[in-house]
């Protein structure tokens, strides 16, 4: 199993932890308690650091029930690299006409760890031909 390296940065934060035995990522709980108004985003502290392996990352991503409530992870998926040892912000947007108040312990997301291929960037004069194409953004149908 793979080991990933947490650090307390406050005595009173939590350490992440798997919500069941099939869960695929752990949950992330706010340090303190914050109200994030309509409209707006907010970084909720963590309190803790990471030692992410090399070759992979630690990806933020919302929770499904929060979600649901019209609040995510606003630059989902955040990306914590291997390299950065600082401590971990969780950075909310509420998207609803209500305040969102975060509780000090509530669970505000989910990390997974993610492994990065390894890929060699290769400068083409031409790209391959697909159906698609270089439709984007709806192109596809909604």
């Amino acid at each position: 199993m793979l080991q990933l390296n947490v650090k307390k940065l406050h005595p009173y934060a939590t350490i992440p932890a798997y919500a069941t035995e099939g869960s695929a990522g752990f949950d992330f709980c706010a340090l303190q308690s914050m109200t994030v108004d309509p409209g707006t985003s907010a970084i909720i502290p963590t309190g803790l650091a990471f030692e992410v392996p090399f070759g992979y990352y630690l990806s933020i991503i919302s929770r499904s029930g929060l979600a649901t409530t019209g609040v995510t992870v606003f630059n989902s998926p955040g990306i914590i690299d291997s390299d950065y040892r600082g401590e971990v912000g969780i950075l909310l947007k509420n998207h609803t006409e209500l305040p969102l108040r975060i509780t000090s312990g509530s669970r505000c997301a989910q990390g997974i760890l993610c492994k990065i291929p390894e890929v060699e960037i290769v400068e083409v004069e031409e790209l391959s031909d697909t159906l698609r194409g270089s439709g984007g953004f709806g192109s596809t149908g909604r």
